[in-house]
């Protein structure tokens, strides 16, 4: 029998375990290992600051369904990889593998910048979205400048995009938006970029949307510092502001800092081929956030980076888990495909308005690219969360 160990349990981790264990069945045994019990919806963090979400609505325990699956789930800290005994140490014990697969999600680096973590709020994690859950409630009280965008180096522009388009609802709900200058920064080259070269027309959108909105912009920028009470870009412009919510870097976990047998990147990141099969190590695997990423653009000026998004995820969860099994069964040929040829899906929440964006692979050059809004509601969004979050209970990893 074969054991894989696979660590994190988020969008390509669940994927490739359920997908291992639903190909290989008996012949392989399946381990599952994260600090966390629950599955969480990520994208649908940006709707808990407002109450239309709560933490509840989007996660679920994760241990149910792996076990009815035939999965050993271990909730437990990962903590170092020893790549040549093949063995995997967490806080409690530690498991040898045959196949490893890295799956482990992102570090924020808040400290990209002074300030940035004791001034700023970010919106990717529970506890972040509810902290500003309580401030928005405070700031109401006595309104005053937002600043919203995301620093040097950060490639999760879309979040921040979709949370300032629901801050300016929300504000607008308050009855408050009238005294409040809204401030959106981003050291895109240009509005709609995203990280990924832009889409057709993305750009007048979204100019669009800024005057629409009444909403002040700055591209290529990054941050300088964050204080109390402003923003100090990095070509020294301050910004007033009195609530700000930045979205920093993703860099590696301490798992991968702390196993230099990885041979990571410095910035924490597997190096893999267009199989996600590590360069070095040919039993493990890496998928999702964990993988390196090649730009095909050089910023003009202020660094950023691509977008690392629930779709490539559980893409190449997938990807991994059929070449697993074809190594398993003696195949020479793998599947291979490598990041910026995945297809692009996202669909963008801009204030119960929306986005629809596909494009035939994340980088150009693209054979088909398109922007649909729709500026009605944004039930596209919602049937994505309820269809994400049924198949992922029910363990259909293998459905689109």
């Amino acid at each position: 029998m074969t054991t894989t160990v696979i660590i994190g349990g988020s969008f390509a981790g669940m994927t490739a375990a359920l997908e291992i264990k639903r190909k290989g069945k008996d012949q392989h045994k399946v381990i599952l290992i994260d600090k966390s019990p629950l599955f969480l919806f990520i994208p649908s963090l940006i709707w808990v600051p407002f109450g239309r979400r709560d933490i509840k609505d989007i996660s679920f325990k994760k241990e149910g369904i792996l076990t009815k699956k035939g999965i050993d789930f271990v909730n437990e800290e990962a903590t170092k990889i020893d790549a040549t005994a093949q063995i995997v140490y967490t806080d409690k014990g530690e498991y040898h593998y045959d196949n490893l697969v890295i799956a482990t999600g992102p570090k924020v680096k808040y400290d990209i910048a002074p300030g940035v973590e004791e001034f700023s709020h970010y919106v990717g994690t529970p506890n972040g979205a509810m902290k500003i859950r309580t401030a928005l409630q405070e700031f109401k009280k006595n309104p005053g400048p937002i600043v919203i965008g995301a620093t040097q180096n950060a490639g999760c522009m879309g979040a921040a995009y979709e949370f300032l388009f629901n801050i300016e609802k929300w504000l607008r709900e308050e009855n408050i938006r009238k005294k409040v200058d809204l401030y959106w920064i981003t050291p895109e080259d240009y509005l709609g970029h995203f990280g990924i070269d832009g889409m057709p027309m993305g750009e007048s959108m979204l100019k669009g949307f800024m005057k629409m909105f009444n909403i002040h912009y700055r591209t290529e920028v990054g941050v300088k510092e964050v204080q109390k009470n402003k923003v100090i870009l990095t070509n020294d412009e301050e910004l007033p502001s009195d609530f700000t919510m930045l979205m920093p870097p993703f860099i590696g976990v301490d798992l991968v800092t702390n196993s230099p047998d990885l041979h990571a990147t410095p910035a924490g990141y597997i190096p893999v081929g267009d199989d996600y099969r590590h360069r070095d190590y040919k039993n493990i695997w890496a998928a999702g956030i964990a993988v390196d990423v090649k730009l095909p653009f050089t910023p003009k000026s202020v660094p950023f980076g691509s977008p690392k998004t629930g779709y490539p995820s559980d893409e190449t969860g997938k990807i991994v888990a059929e070449n697993i099994i074809r190594v398993a069964k003696g195949q020479a040929q793998l599947i291979k495909k490598e990041w910026g040829r995945i297809p692009g899906l996202c669909i963008m929440d801009a204030g119960k308005k929306e986005v629809i964006i596909f494009s035939t692979s994340l980088f150009k050059p693209r054979t088909f690219a398109i922007m649909i809004p729709n500026i009605i509601f944004d039930f596209n969004k919602v049937i994505l969360e309820k269809y994400f979050l049924w198949k992922s209970k029910n363990g259909y990893a293998f459905l689109p």
